[in-house]
């Protein structure tokens, strides 16, 4: 890791302040770091916990005169606009700059950025994360890097600011692959955890008793540990959104069917999850997957 005099000295452009990103901006700016920030409402800029930053009217304002850019937005048309739009950050990136992308976006997409970028001698990153809104404020994420572990010494003193685990994989493209796997992983241990939950309530169990026992496991999970309570009181604040997660679960679907897969329990859960979105859940967290178990009679 590089030192903390270092770090103060970058100047980093950050877009994208919703509830992952804004966190992450705060503890960059804890950190040391200098921030100029810009996000689309305008509205978080003048957060109490960004005191010290810069407010910027577009990403190019944002990019202007920045080491590093990054941005932790929705999904890839945001990205796109974002660096290549109307006052895209691309207008005043400067040359041997770097973008370190946030955002869960497809990994093609993630290559033709790196491409279009490349030509201005800008570097772009994917580096998708996993934490929800607690690993971002407790800057306790993973995150998955498109770079190898060389390029990686470059930036990590950013990075470990905001997570505890960074894994570089290689190439650009690659960390959205892995994060496609991640969502695999989180569709199919939280529609588990739905249906233990629902079956259990249905028994009349001692439900935190039964969570407890089966935590000691093989059946202890992530998401039985952290969003089980979530599921008992059918109540779902927000750690992760529903209708993020189903766009996450589209982008691995098209990655598997590239490589000639069929993913029957992913497909599954992502049309649960479009059940529920057409229900009006889709900015209730993941969870609420338990509301898609339903009596027969």
């Amino acid at each position: 890791m590089t030192s903390n005099k270092k770090a103060q000295k970058n100047k980093i452009g950050f877009v994208g302040l919703g509830a992952i990103g804004l966190p992450i901006a705060t503890n960059l700016i804890k950190a040391g770091f200098q921030l100029r920030v810009h996000t689309r409402s305008r509205q978080a800029e003048s957060s109490k916990y960004l005191k010290g930053s810069q407010p910027c009217e577009s990403p190019a304002e944002t990019a202007d005169r920045c080491d590093v850019f990054m941005l932790c937005v929705s999904n890839e048309i945001a990205v796109e606009n974002i660096l290549f739009g109307y006052k895209g950050a691309a207008e005043s990136l400067k040359k041997g700059s770097i973008v370190i992308d946030l955002s869960t976006i497809s990994p093609y997409k993630a290559q033709a950025f790196a491409a279009k970028l490349a030509k201005k001698n800008i570097t772009y990153i994917d580096a998708p994360v996993t934490g929800g809104t607690e690993g971002a404020m407790n800057g306790s994420l993973t995150i998955f890097l498109g770079c190898d572990n060389v390029f990686l010494t470059k930036i990590d003193s950013i990075l470990y600011t905001i997570a505890c685990k960074v894994y570089p994989f290689g190439e650009v493209g690659k960390g959205q692959e892995v994060k496609a796997i991640n969502q695999i992983l989180v569709a199919g241990s939280y529609a588990a955890v739905a249906e233990a939950i629902a079956l259990g309530q249905e028994l009349h169990l001692p439900m935190d008793l039964v969570v407890e026992a089966l935590s000691q496991g093989a059946a202890s999970s992530w998401a039985l540990a952290n969003r089980s309570q979530a599921m008992l009181k059918d109540n779902y604040p927000l750690g992760f959104k529903l209708e993020l997660h189903h766009k996450d679960l589209n982008i691995a679907l098209k990655i598997a069917e590239d490589s000639g897969l069929v993913l029957p329990i992913t497909k599954k859960v992502r049309d649960l999850e479009e059940e529920l979105i057409k229900e009006g859940y889709n900015e209730d967290d993941i969870s609420v997957l338990r509301k898609s178990i339903k009596k027969t009679k």
